[in-house]
């Protein structure tokens, strides 16, 4: 639920925020929840999320599998998500590029925005990549391990992102200053060379390179990775090949982007 920074605010709608909680708890994986697991996800009580998974129902949000006992995301819901992802700009100018990478590199390259204390994926392109990591648009990384999530991180104003990591400071304890060290390590690198690097930070079975892109007309902070197996994705293939490849998309859809599209 939203955190300190909504309390005490008068236009701030609670009711519509605990809904909203409801219907983030559903994840791309996800076939179908119940209101105990709902609760678990959200910290709600149990009470109150059986009410707002029967107005989401009489809505039309959500759809309950009687048999099971359980909701789905029914139509509504997911029009809304397609409907946000259609009116993506930046998506819609990055996609080729993203595809012609993906197709040099035989390796997926995706799009990702942070959201909250976790990456969001907003695409990915999988062009003839033999090698495929069961992420999905709407998968949600991992920011302090990720080379996107650090990426993102090194793109975003200090202000903000201090704001971002204090949750994550105080869950973390005394494993945080390690992990603060790799992150100023991230982000000396993107200021000195314009991209990050991870391998097997978050899993063993990937290394990957991430680029960011911040939006000349100040919609937001983006940032591309391109990910795969250590035999191929060694440190000089990441240095050499996805690098340039990577920093060059970026100048690619910068220069699109800042000659407008539809």
């Amino acid at each position: 639920m939203a955190g300190g920074k909504t309390e005490g605010d008068r236009k701030f709608v609670v009711a519509l925020a605990r809904g909203l909680e409801v219907l983030r708890a559903f994840r791309p994986s996800d076939g179908m929840l119940g209101n105990k697991e709902i609760a678990e996800r959200t910290g709600l009580p149990r009470p109150t999320v059986t009410r707002i998974t029967y107005t989401l129902c009489q809505l039309g949000y959500l759809a309950r599998i009687a048999r099971f006992d359980k909701y789905s995301l029914a139509p509504s819901a997911i029009t809304i998500g397609y409907a946000a992802l259609a009116g993506f700009g930046l998506r819609r100018v990055a996609r080729p590029f993203m595809e012609d990478v993906a197709r040099d590199l035989s390796a997926p390259v995706a799009l990702g925005v942070i959201d909250r204390s976790a990456v969001l994926y907003v695409d990915i392109a999988r062009g003839t990549a033999a090698f495929t990591i069961q992420l999905e648009i709407g998968s949600r990384l991992p920011l302090l391990t990720t080379a996107m999530g650090r990426a993102l991180l090194a793109a975003t104003p200090p202000a903000e992102r201090a704001a971002i990591l204090e949750p994550l400071r105080a869950s973390h304890g005394t494993d945080w200053p390690a992990i603060e060290a790799e992150l100023e390590a991230a982000y000396a690198s993107c200021a000195r060379d314009g991209y990050t690097s991870v391998t097997a930070a978050w899993r063993s079975d990937i290394h990957s390179v991430a680029v960011p892109l911040v939006a000349h007309d100040g919609s937001g902070v983006y940032a591309f990775n391109c990910g795969g197996p250590p035999h191929q994705f060694t440190a000089d293939f990441m240095r050499d090949r996805v690098a340039p490849a990577m920093l060059g998309m970026k100048a690619r859809i910068e220069a699109a982007l800042d000659g407008g599209f539809e």
